[in-house]
């Protein structure tokens, strides 16, 4: 990766006059924090671009404003959440941590100035300190290779890996020059149920042939406080569609109030695997597409109708023989959409967008769909959030 950070494509939608979905920008994102530019003491080559920023749930989807550029405190209000995509540069030949002047040796947990997160040091100009903050988090690796860093061990995260964390200690060492995206949600450790003794083993969910498994990494603190891995392997869950051989809709994690509960949580599986998330809630999804040639002519109206029913959400679905695309949904949503794999088209009423690894979809209630007119399977994570 080269000095300072890579332009990250951001896609948002809206609605034109008469209702239709569009395309209201589409480029890079502007609001860039660029430590190495800045001269920052916060590490070389390290920094991060906001995309979109919402304080209220459920989230709004109307208005003219780019909310990428909204302010947040950090880690999010605690009714909203933001996206973010951190950027890191790995240790070069001959760096001497002696001579590093970005360290910051551990030290006794103590709370940041501002926002709801503590800090525990341990800060280099490749490595983040230790540190907690009051939210749930979907850690989505991007590119690249990144540890993560919890109290009784050390996690490779390699790209398309996910890490739930719930409020815990964690810091991160970046093993390769890396692109992670943070989906953090304002959450509460008081709220939940009593700390568990213990948590249920998680098997991981079959997929079809020729879908690569989701691994799952989900962190939490301990009854003493200290973080650990409770699941890491295969997603639970994942739904699949008939009519399109090698499509799989992986559930990674659900929200259902606002703040998000922290305490005592330690799987979400009771939770409907549906496209919508819970009232004042969230759903965090990654779903493989086939090439559309593989199933186009085969699937019409009862074949959408069985999907959106296996779901959990009939009314999603806006199909239309005279639909651009049979799967066509609409639904009162804020989703955050980050293309991981392969190419991807977004369809809209107005118009389609070819899409790559690495480009970013805000979609704002707007009537859409996925068409995968490549050869190969393409790989979308979507963060749902409940709007209004």
């Amino acid at each position: 990766m080269a000095q300072g950070l890579t332009p990250i494509r951001r896609v948002v939608t809206g609605q034109d006059a008469r209702g239709r979905s569009r395309i209201v920008w589409d480029g890079p994102a502007p609001n860039i924090h660029d430590y190495a530019a800045q001269k920052t003491p916060h590490g070389s080559g390290r920094g991060w671009t906001d995309l979109w920023v919402f304080d209220e749930c459920p989230a709004p989807l109307s208005g003219d404003s780019d909310d990428g550029n909204k302010s947040y405190p950090f880690p999010a209000a605690a009714t909203g959440a933001h996206l973010r995509i951190v950027q890191y540069q790995a240790p070069r030949p001959g760096y001497d941590p002696a001579q590093d002047p970005d360290v910051v040796p551990p030290h006794a947990p103590k709370k940041r100035a501002v926002g709801q997160t503590w800090d525990r040091g341990g800060r280099d100009s490749f490595s983040s300190g230790i540190h907690k903050t009051e939210s749930v988090d979907y850690g989505i690796l991007m590119e690249g290779e990144r540890t993560l860093i919890l109290d009784d061990r050390e996690l490779l995260m390699r790209p398309g890996d996910v890490v739930v964390q719930l409020g815990n200690w964690h810091g991160w060492r970046a093993a390769t020059d890396c692109r992670m995206a943070f989906v953090m949600i304002g959450a509460s450790y008081d709220a939940g149920s009593p700390a568990a003794a213990g948590h249920p083993p998680i098997t991981p969910a079959k997929v079809p042939e020729g879908v690569k498994p989701v691994r799952r990494i989900v962190t939490v603190a301990n009854a003493n406080d200290k973080s650990t891995a409770i699941s890491d392997g295969g997603a639970p869950e994942v739904r699949t569609d008939p009519a399109r051989p090698g499509f799989a809709s992986a559930c990674i994690w659900v929200t259902d109030a606002t703040p998000a509960p922290i305490k005592g949580i330690h799987e979400t599986l009771h939770l409907p695997h549906t496209l919508e998330p819970p009232a004042r809630g969230s759903v965090c999804r990654v779903v493989t597409l086939p090439p559309d040639e593989v199933w186009k002519r085969r699937v019409g109206a009862r074949e959408v109708r069985a999907y959106f029913e296996a779901m959990g959400s009939p009314g999603a679905s806006t199909y239309s023989t005279q639909a651009p695309h049979p799967y066509m949904q609409k639904t009162r949503t804020l989703e955050f959409c980050l293309v991981l794999e392969g190419e991807i088209t977004l369809v809209l009423d107005t118009e389609d967008l070819r899409l790559n690894a690495g480009d970013v979809v805000v979609q704002r209630g707007t009537n859409h769909a996925w068409s995968n007119l490549s050869g190969r399977p393409a790989v979308v994570a979507i963060s749902s959030h409940d709007a209004q």
